[in-house]
């Protein structure tokens, strides 16, 4: 009976993404990581700015409770994402387009799992008695680090502290770089790609306008002008 429940599932996802649209699974994934990830950067910089005491202690119960919260959506994210059949949208056109967007997308899933990852080791590694909980609730255990030498967690916690900051300039990078792709499709190619994950969105009539000319000639004038580049790093 499960596995019927879970095949109907599947099936009822693979309507949508042969409609060339997202599943509501993976649109409420999307928009609620999306509010998450924006909570979080903000947070974080009020938090650093916060006064030592009680507030600031509240605040980084805040963000570690949402930290733990955004971990099992990227993971639930990633998982409906390797079962759930894919949409195949105008995005993935042959192109330099298409692979850009796969990239980001790669990069997007390691900042969203290295961030809460990253978090969890520095607090395990050198800040144990914190007691960590799923949406406040549900107890979270700590890394089973304890056993460790002193010298040993604080080289974790620094390495832990270095990539989590890399992870938030990444983030921070990939999200104007993110949203300026997906207005370029839906304002200048006119296509699927907005609508597909944001079905409120109107689609426009795709017709050629006046600024897809002017991307598609700064198109050829940036080929043209790499092409050569290109050409000496194949012959060395």
């Amino acid at each position: 009976m499960i596995d019927r429940l879970i095949a109907n599932i599947f099936e009822w996802a693979a309507g949508h993404a042969d409609e060339g649209r997202y599943s509501p699974v993976a649109i409420v994934f999307h928009w609620t990581m999306a509010a998450l990830a924006f909570f979080q950067l903000g947070w974080g910089l009020w938090m650093g700015r916060a006064p030592a005491g009680a507030t600031m202690a509240a605040a980084y119960e805040v963000h570690y409770a949402v930290g733990i919260l955004m971990l099992v959506l990227a993971l639930g994210r990633l998982g409906w994402r390797l079962f759930a059949p894919d949409t195949i949208n105008d995005a993935d056109k042959p192109g330099w387009e298409s692979v850009a967007a796969h990239v980001t997308h790669y990069v997007f899933y390691t900042c969203l799992l290295g961030l809460p990852l990253s978090g969890w080791a520095m607090v395990s590694a050198t800040a144990r008695e914190t007691d960590l909980a799923l949406l406040g609730v549900i107890p979270w255990p700590l890394m089973p680090l304890g056993e460790l030498s002193h010298p040993t967690l604080w080289a974790i916690e620094a390495a832990a502290e270095w990539l989590h900051w890399g992870f938030v300039v990444s983030l921070t990078a990939l999200i104007p770089i993110h949203a300026g792709a997906v207005l370029k499709h839906h304002f200048i190619d006119r296509d699927d790609v907005l609508h597909g994950m944001l079905p409120i969105a109107p689609q426009l009539p795709p017709r050629r306008t006046r600024w897809q000319r002017r991307w598609r000639a700064m198109e050829k004038r940036v080929a043209a002008a790499t092409r050569p580049l290109w050409r000496r790093l194949r012959r060395a």
